[in-house]
């Protein structure tokens, strides 16, 4: 295994043994467990692993996609996710199309992952926009509609 695979397996293993708040703590903790790094490598690593900024036991933290049900639910974080980075979202031949704050597409893609809403088969991300596939039978100006909120 290479030392950027250990660093981000040891990375998340904090993660999932309690989050952090900071990069900073990151670099702090990845240090003393033998992974000297910087906080640009913490910050690309975060990324590669799929850990967003959510909240647990009330206080915002680094989570991995994985434990937002385990914190204050999936629909919850997700609200304040599209909440915070959604821009705009658009029904495209059974397909959803959201336009996001730049380089955070993937922060809405791993919290709609995470939500695992039945009309959802898939996402793919890129840097401000996701494509989201709906599975058969859904409609997709009304997945549009409900992640930008103009339902109610």
């Amino acid at each position: 295994m290479s030392r950027v695979e250990e660093r981000r397996r040891a990375l998340a293993a904090m993660l999932r043994e309690g989050g952090a708040a900071s990069q900073e703590e990151l670099v702090s903790r990845l240090s003393d467990a033998g992974h000297p790094t910087t906080q640009a490598t913490v910050s690309r690593d975060l990324d590669a692993i799929g850990a967003i900024k959510g909240k647990k036991d009330g206080k915002t933290a680094y989570l991995l996609a994985e434990q937002l049900s385990e914190t204050n639910g999936p629909s919850a974080e997700l609200d304040r996710i599209l909440g915070e980075w959604l821009r705009s979202a658009e029904a495209a031949s059974g397909m959803v199309i959201l336009r996001t704050r730049p380089g955070s597409a993937h922060v809405v893609g791993a919290a709609l992952d995470a939500a695992q809403l039945s009309d959802i088969a898939g996402t793919i991300a890129g840097d401000d926009t996701l494509f989201i596939a709906l599975r058969d039978g859904f409609d997709a100006r009304a997945l549009a509609d409900k992640l930008s909120g103009n339902t109610q």
